[in-house]
């Protein structure tokens, strides 16, 4: 018997690879579960450049965003901007994911809502990593703000490459084959994983497989952590085909 389940992404108006990267992970598990849909619905908050000023901006947008997608009576909701909510200090998930849910229950609609952010800090601890090295498109800035945010969670970062594209449309033009390149400048002595891409926008999933196998460490990405999650949330098997060691079905 098929069973539908409709995504709903609150995403930056200047995002265009969560839209790309979620529904690819999640129609690669058609072979294995052949039996699930998904159908995938999204409101945008506007955002160009990746800068504190306007993230926080942006981010007074979710809630709109929330009652838009909670009227097409999705069975989750993602925020998929993991830096508009690290830049807001630590442990913010936890509050942009209760105040969006009370939103969407206002509305008539009671949706369980995950974040990018919160999804990469639950999915580093289900594979038990205490600490991981890290590439962001980010100036290095925020990049500290991410690593300061995932330190405050318990995970250390133990060390972080900053690529400083600040045009968030840029970002998603980055190429994913370059993160092989990439990798070669990060220290991962010690590290329990490697976030390849800690940012929805910055395209990595292609690359996912190849990295871990060229490392030999698990590797995990924005956009995998919420997969994992949405999965988890729906009460799914989290099996994604070549997408990293959090998706593999382990956990």
């Amino acid at each position: 018997m098929t069973t539908n389940f409709r995504i709903g992404q609150i995403v930056p108006s200047s995002n265009t690879t969560m839209e790309t990267e979620v529904p690819a992970m999640l129609h690669a598990r058609h072979r294995l579960f052949p039996e699930e849909r998904f159908t995938f619905h999204s409101a945008r908050m506007r955002m160009m450049h990746v800068d504190p000023d306007e993230l926080k901006r942006m981010d007074l947008d979710s809630d709109r965003c929330a009652v838009e997608l909670s009227d097409a009576r999705c069975d989750v909701l993602a925020y998929a901007c993991l830096v508009a909510i690290m830049c807001q200090g630590p442990g913010y998930h936890r509050v942009s994911e209760q105040r969006l849910g009370e939103v969407a229950e206002a509305n008539g609609a009671p949706t369980p809502v995950i974040s990018s952010a919160g999804a990469l800090v639950a999915g580093l601890k289900t594979i038990g990593a205490k600490k991981v090295a890290i590439v962001t498109p980010y100036l290095k800035q925020l990049t500290a703000q991410v690593a300061g945010y995932l330190e405050s969670e318990s995970i250390e970062v133990s060390d972080a490459l900053s690529l400083e594209v600040a045009d968030n449309l840029a970002v998603g033009r980055l190429d994913p084959a370059d993160l092989l390149d990439h990798v070669e400048r990060l220290n991962i002595t010690g590290a329990d994983a490697v976030v390849l891409s800690a940012c929805v926008q910055m395209p990595s999933l292609s690359a996912i497989q190849p990295v871990q196998d060229k490392l030999g460490v698990p590797v995990v990405t924005a956009a995998a952590a919420t997969v994992h999650r949405i999965l988890a949330t729906l009460r799914l098997d989290t099996t994604v085909p070549d997408a990293g060691h959090l998706l593999s079905g382990a956990y």
